[in-house]
């Protein structure tokens, strides 16, 4: 079973890992600019960095579900590479978001691509799931044919 999950695993903790330095960068940010808490707003710089981490952490859990369930439901390998382009695209958002508003955009198109990829993967492995389980219709034995 672990040698099912192992990859995907490895992303999730890289994704964790990304959230912390996230978090980090907002608590060093509010010291820089003497933002405490409660207070969400400051200097621009300041927005900008609190913005990115909790945009980042809203599409957090989003990226959890869809990563495993197309790595359980479709292909490991194929989810975790996406979820590493995943996790790349939201570092470069966070550091654009950081620069300047505008230097976010890219980034952000390109992570929300990746998460449409991983809802078809996962909706397509699912679907060939319920169909050969249920319907007893094998799906991929259909195109090799």
């Amino acid at each position: 079973m672990l040698d099912q999950i192992h990859l995907l695993a490895a992303v999730t903790v890289l994704g964790v890992l990304e959230q912390a330095y996230f978090f980090l960068q907002v608590i060093y940010a509010r010291r820089a600019f003497g933002v405490s808490p409660p207070k969400i707003s400051g200097p621009p710089e300041f927005e900008r960095i609190f913005r990115a981490q909790v945009n980042s952490s809203e599409y957090f859990p989003i990226f959890l579900a869809l990563l495993w369930q197309a790595g359980l439901f479709f292909h490991q390998g194929l989810a975790a590479a996406l979820g590493l382009l995943y996790l790349c695209a939201r570092y470069c958002y966070f550091m654009g978001y950081k620069a300047s508003s505008s230097e976010r955009l890219a980034p952000i198109y390109f992570s929300t691509g990746v998460l449409w990829i991983l809802v078809a993967v996962s909706a397509l492995g699912i679907l060939h799931f319920f169909l050969s389980h249920y319907g007893r219709l094998n799906i991929l034995w259909l195109l090799r044919a």
